[in-house]
């Protein structure tokens, strides 16, 4: 990866972090989870408002390291107005973005491709993914909180 492509992601990650969109409990929530990343000490809540099978409203809650904080703020904005099946796939392309052997193709206009730099520490994904893993828990219902570990 060059360098000048190295610091943009690292800009991107780090306007998410300091200025994270889509902060606090929603309290009309009627799907949510916490995650919980013991290596990192990552904590979040994901807050999510469904109709049907679309998200209307995604917020989260968050204490953690920059790339989590980073990536539930470019998370949420991404999902509003997605369907359940669409966030289910955003999530799968960003886990294999992060760990394919090969670099997948990902539109240039997609919020997920700010995140290519994380796949250069490996120890990094499971902070980028703590988000993800947390969504997919909240909108399935299939647990109340998710560990990385």
């Amino acid at each position: 990866m060059s360098s000048a492509l190295r610091q943009l992601y690292q800009d991107v990650i780090m306007e998410h972090s300091r200025n994270p969109r889509n902060v606090g409990k929603m309290d009309d929530a009627n799907a949510e989870a916490n995650g919980n990343n013991p290596l990192c000490g990552d904590k979040i809540s994901v807050y999510v408002k469904l109709d049907r099978e679309i998200i209307v409203d995604a917020k989260f809650d968050a204490r953690g390291c920059a790339i989590s904080v980073a990536c539930a703020s470019m998370m949420t904005e991404m999902l509003k107005g997605k369907t359940i099946q669409e966030a289910k796939g955003a999530y799968a392309r960003f886990v294999d973005l992060l760990t394919s052997s090969d670099i997948p193709s990902i539109p240039k206009d997609e919020i997920l491709s700010s995140l290519m730099g994380v796949r250069e520490f490996p120890t990094r994904i499971k902070c980028a993914t703590l988000p993800w893993q947390t969504l997919v828990a909240a909108i399935d219902g299939s647990a109340k909180i998710v560990t990385t570990e």
